[in-house]
């Protein structure tokens, strides 16, 4: 961590050329100061690589990770794996010896996914993989069975608008960057509920696919309708988006269970590796 801290300092550096830095209000320092103090780290951050790289570190932090993934596994705001989680790196923490770990309390969002699915109705039956997006609405009881419209791009959708209501909004959008890209996730529900549609299927911020939804968080407006809204694979996207560019009728029936809840009492977890010349700054 040290020496990561170091690569992103000297990334600094150079705009603050011929500047004095401060530690406190009295306490000046130059660049010449700076650089030179930084260069004296040069054989500690050495032997941090070479522990990490070729020493007992190597691998430790892919073995941990995998070990922390498999026992305890999703842990989504407000459930008990997340729970699990906590109590498992409050443990660990202690463990690796790091200073005043602590827990925080604080609330939480609680949504569950409950049970969902989705099945192509025309032109043929063809089971979709979905995933629920976070903080979605169900789908009424007996689920949703529309027709639905494929558009590539919020733009497409607005100048089809006449076309997307009473349908299941299906957004078809390329992968250009996940910053980009990812606004079809978080904004794509109310966009379509604008226009009158019923649901809609996002397909997966991602640029690379094997049959695979990639979930994550969206978000609603007070003022727009809520409708369910999930993540579909980027190979049942373009499928469907094929099948509509060919001029063929696309039915599809979505039933989604979710449900959320009052917010949830969690922790924020804590530790501090504490500062051996200046203990007291953070």
């Amino acid at each position: 961590m040290k020496y990561l801290f170091l690569i992103f300092f000297m990334n600094l550096l150079p705009q603050y050329a011929g500047k004095s830095l401060r530690r406190d209000d009295s306490y000046p320092k130059t660049f010449e100061d700076v650089k030179n103090d930084i260069a004296g780290y040069t054989d500690i951050a050495k032997a941090i690589i070479d522990l990490a790289v070729y020493g007992k570190a190597q691998n430790r932090s892919y073995e941990r990770l995998a070990g922390f993934a498999d026992t305890i596994g999703p842990r989504l705001s407000g459930s008990k794996n997340l729970d699990a989680a906590i109590k498992y790196m409050f443990s660990a923490l202690q463990e690796d010896g790091l200073e005043n770990v602590h827990l925080e309390p604080v609330k939480v969002p609680h949504w569950e996914r409950g049970e969902e699915f989705a099945m192509m109705l025309e032109p043929r039956n063809h089971s979709i993989a979905i995933l629920g997006l976070g903080s979605s609405v169900a789908t009424p009881p007996q689920g949703i069975t529309a027709e639905v419209i494929v558009v590539a791009s919020f733009d497409e959708l607005h100048k089809r608008a006449q076309e997307a209501k009473g349908k299941i909004v299906v957004y078809n959008e390329p992968f250009i960057n996940y910053g980009e890209t990812v606004r079809y996730r978080s904004q794509g529900a109310v966009e379509a509920a604008k226009v009158g549609a019923v649901a809609s299927l996002i397909r997966s911020v991602a640029s690379f696919s094997i049959h695979s939804p990639h979930t994550g968080w969206q978000n609603y407006q007070p003022d727009v309708p809520h409708i369910p809204t999930a993540c579909i694979s980027v190979e049942d996207a373009e499928m469907m988006s094929r099948m509509s560019f060919r001029g063929t009728k696309v039915v599809v029936h979505l039933k989604m269970g979710a449900k959320t809840y009052p917010d949830s009492p969690s922790f924020n977890t804590v530790a501090e590796i504490v500062g051996s010349k200046y203990p007291e700054q953070v």
